[in-house]
């Protein structure tokens, strides 16, 4: 076998990342993406591309926040692990699925060539997601009326929220954040995703119960790729009331009110309670997505299709959800 090529690729020869199948349909879920040419990175084995990957971010970033999107011909895991490996950048790795993968045995292999590319060059299973989207003939979910909603423009209310909200949580981008550098560490990284987003800092809101205790926060968004439900969070002292769905519905309302014709959303797969609420809001699955985190040395043997926490109060947060 001939030795693998790996290759940056430039605004004039783009349109080799084009020169591989997609069976996992990754190009019609990044319809509304926009890659840089240098970001893109194919590997080649006598001329043909066996593996190719795009790292995506903002069009302001410096470097991308992760990458989106990778794809690995079956037999090539080991050209798809040296085209992470010898990237300039070690950022989280998502990959987006149809939905029921699992039960489709060509889906299935495609997804497990990706998967042991992935584990081959030092990257981790974080978590497995799914995600939503709604558009208007599914109707506007129900208002129920029972919190009170206001702007606040003080950046510490959302902050000591934040910190409330993870100090109890299953949510797996949190849980890592509180690892490396505890709660304050996961309240900063959610702000900092807040303020990239290029929506309005206005749109923010506080949720208040009627005797005037805070019970949450929502974050209408845009990302780049549209409108999306930046945040949802209750705090622990007033979970068990179902307050998720309220806050889920009036981050709908408000991304609709500004003009929204469709809404994206995304939860971890093992947050029951929030998927039952994305579903009673008209939020139907569209897909899958498997995040896989850089690490230093995987000591440990992951695999997708987890064991499933119950945490009914997980955050909803998505970074990009192309869908």
């Amino acid at each position: 076998m001939t030795d693998t090529v790996i290759r940056a690729l430039t605004a004039s020869d783009a349109s080799l990342f084009d020169a591989h199948p997609d069976p996992l349909g990754a190009r019609e879920g990044h319809r509304r993406t926009r890659f840089r040419p240098d970001w893109k990175r194919v590997a080649l084995r006598d001329g043909e591309v066996v593996a190719r990957g795009a790292w995506w971010g903002g069009p302001d970033d410096p470097e991308p926040v992760n990458i989106n999107w990778f794809d690995v011909a079956e037999g090539e895991e080991e050209a798809g692990a040296e085209l992470l490996r010898s990237a300039p950048w070690r950022v989280e790795l998502e990959i987006n699925l149809p939905g029921g993968w699992r039960d489709d045995p060509a889906l299935r292999t495609a997804a497990e060539a990706r998967f042991g590319a992935a584990r081959a060059a030092g990257y981790a299973l974080l978590v497995e997601r799914f995600l939503y989207r709604w558009t208007p003939e599914r109707g506007l979910p129900e208002r129920p009326g029972r919190l009170r909603f206001s702007a606040e423009a003080d950046d510490e209310v959302f902050r000591d929220a934040l910190r409330r909200i993870h100090s109890v949580t299953l949510d797996a981008h949190a849980l890592r954040a509180i690892e490396e550098g505890g709660v304050d560490r996961a309240a900063q990284e959610e702000l900092d995703f807040f303020h990239w987003c290029p929506s309005p800092r206005e749109w923010w809101q506080v949720a208040h119960t009627p005797d005037g205790d805070l019970a949450g926060i929502h974050i209408p968004a845009h990302n780049p790729s549209g409108p999306t439900i930046g945040f949802i969070g209750v705090v622990p002292e007033h979970r068990g009331h179902g307050y998720a769905y309220d806050l889920l519905a009036e981050c709908t309302h408000v991304l609709v009110e500004q003009g929204a014709e469709f809404v994206s959303g995304a939860t971890d797969r093992g947050n029951f309670p929030m998927a039952a609420n994305f579903t009673k809001a008209g939020f139907p699955v569209v897909s899958e997505r498997i995040n896989f985190h850089p690490v230093d040395r995987v000591d440990r043997v992951d695999r997708v299709d987890p064991v499933d926490p119950t945490d009914p109060v997980d955050p909803v947060d998505p970074v990009d959800p192309t869908v």
